[in-house]
C-alpha cells in the first residue's frame, strides 16, 4: 500500500481532532507495521494526550520497529504534557515520517533533530499543504499572537447581505445554512456587532457541541462588538449555554456594565479607533486569551472593519441566486477602497455548491507595506 494512503489517514485523524484542541495543533497519527496499521490516534484536549501517544498506546509492543505517521512535528519539549519525541523513541519506532515542521519556537525542528540524534529515521514534507490547513489558525497564533480570522457572511448575486430594512432571513437556503451552522464546532469564538444582535437576537451557539468519542467541546465565546453598550438585557445571547463577552468602549457607563455583569456577560473596555471599539486591540487581547479561531458572523460594519484593517484571513462567502436590490440595501461596510487596485483579493479560491446557493472560500492575499 502507498505510504502516502497512511498519511492521509493520519489527516483525516486530525480533522475529527479540529475545534477540539485549543490552543494546541489538532494531530493525527498512525503506527504501521509490516504493512498494516497498528495503532492510531489523534490529539486530545488540552492537558491530555497527543496523537503519538494515542497511536502508541493502542500499537502497544507493535510499535518496536514500527513506522509513525505524523500531521506535525512530534513535540521535543515539556508542556503540560512529556515530549512525544520520548515516546517515540521508548516504544523503538524505527521511522517517523512528519507532513509539517511545528513552527512553534519551542519545537521548529527540534523535534525532527532530537529523533534523528538516536536513530530515528524522520522524513519530512508529505501531504504538507493539507497539514498546514488544518492547522492554519495554530500556524498563526503560535507565530503571531493573533488568532484567525474567518468572517462568514451570505448574500445576493447583486451583493446584499440584508435589504434596506436590514432583514437577512433567509438568504440562503435550510441546506447551506446547515452546513453554515457548523462551521462553529471549529472556532474559539463568535464574533459579531452589537446590531446583528439587535436585528436577529441570535443565540450564537453550536448546536449539538456536545461529545466526540467520549469528549466534550465546549460552546465557542459568544463575541459582541457593543462599543456603547446597546445590547439588550433580555437578548437570547445571555440564555445559557456558553459564555459571553462584551467589547465595549472605554470609558464605559459603570451602571451599564453592572446590569450587564448581572446578566451573565464579561465586559471589557478597550480604547477606540474611529469612534468604535478598536477592532486590533480586540484581536490582541483575544490572542492573549488563546482564542486561536474567531469566526465573524457580521454585521456589516464590523465585517467591513476587518477588512479595511486587513484582519481577515479567510473568507466564506455564501451567494445565493437573487435579487434583493436597494440602493439603502446592506452590503459589507467599512471606508472601503479608493482604486480597484487597492481591492483585497482571495487566492487558493474554492467554490462549492449546496443546491442552488454557492459557496465561495479563499485566503485574503496580504500584501507588503507598501502595497496597503
Amino acid at each position: 500500500m502507498p505510504t502516502q494512503h497512511y498519511m492521509e489517514c493520519a489527516l483525516s485523524l486530525a480533522r475529527l481532532a479540529m475545534g477540539y484542541t485549543t490552543p494546541n495543533p489538532a494531530v493525527g497519527a498512525v503506527v504501521v507495521k509490516d504493512g498494516l496499521a497498528v495503532g492510531m490516534g489523534y490529539t486530545q484536549p488540552v492537558g491530555s494526550e497527543h496523537a503519538e501517544v494515542m497511536a502508541l498506546r493502542q500499537a502497544g509492543d507493535k510499535a518496536q520497529g514500527a513506522t509513525m505517521y505524523v500531521t506535525l512535528e512530534p513535540c521535543c519539549h515539556y508542556g503540560r504534557t512529556p515530549p512525544c519525541t520520548q515516546a517515540i523513541i521508548d516504544a523503538a519506532i524505527s521511522e517517523v515520517h512528519i507532513a509539517l515542521l511545528d513552527p512553534n519556537p519551542a519545537v521548529s525542528g527540534r523535534g525532527v533533530k532530537r529523533l534523528s540524534e538516536v536513530g530515528v529515521k524522520t522524513h519530512v514534507g508529505m501531504c504538507r499543504q493539507e497539514a498546514q490547513e488544518i492547522n492554519e489558525a495554530y500556524i498563526k497564533h503560535i507565530t503571531t499572537g493573533l488568532p484567525f480570522v474567518v468572517a462568514k457572511f451570505a448574500m445576493s448575486l447583486d451583493g446584499k447581505i440584508a435589504t434596506k430594512t436590514g432583514d437577512s432571513k433567509w438568504i440562503t437556503k435550510e441546506e447551506t445554512r446547515k452546513y453554515a451552522h457548523a462551521l462553529r464546532h471549529t472556532a474559539d469564538a463568535i464574533m459579531v456587532g452589537v446590531n446583528t444582535v439587535v436585528a436577529d437576537n441570535p443565540r450564537l451557539t453550536a448546536k449539538g457541541c456536545g461529545g466526540r468519542g467520549g469528549i466534550e467541546k465546549r460552546q465557542p465565546l459568544r463575541l459582541v462588538v457593543d462599543s456603547n453598550g446597546k445590547v439588550p438585557l433580555n437578548a437570547h445571547i445571555f440564555e445559557p449555554p456558553g459564555e459571553v463577552l462584551l467589547a465595549v468602549a472605554a470609558p464605559f457607563d459603570s451602571v451599564k456594565k453592572e446590569k450587564l455583569t448581572e446578566v451573565g456577560a464579561e465586559v471589557v473596555e478597550l480604547p477606540t479607533r474611529g469612534g468604535s471599539v478598536d477592532i486590533v486591540e480586540l484581536l490582541r487581547l483575544l490572542g492573549k486569551r488563546d482564542i486561536v479561531t474567531v469566526l465573524v458572523e457580521g454585521g456589516a460594519k464590523l465585517l467591513g472593519s476587518l477588512f479595511d484593517h486587513h484582519s481577515v484571513d479567510k473568507v466564506l462567502a455564501f451567494i445565493s441566486p437573487i435579487i434583493i436590490g436597494g440602493r439603502e440595501a446592506v452590503s459589507v461596510g467599512g471606508d472601503g477602497i479608493d482604486t480597484m487596485t487597492q481591492a483585497l483579493r482571495l487566492s487558493r479560491v474554492d467554490i462549492k455548491n449546496f443546491g442552488d446557493d454557492i459557496l465561495v472560500s479563499g485566503y485574503v492575499e496580504k500584501r507588503l507595506p507598501q502595497e496597503a
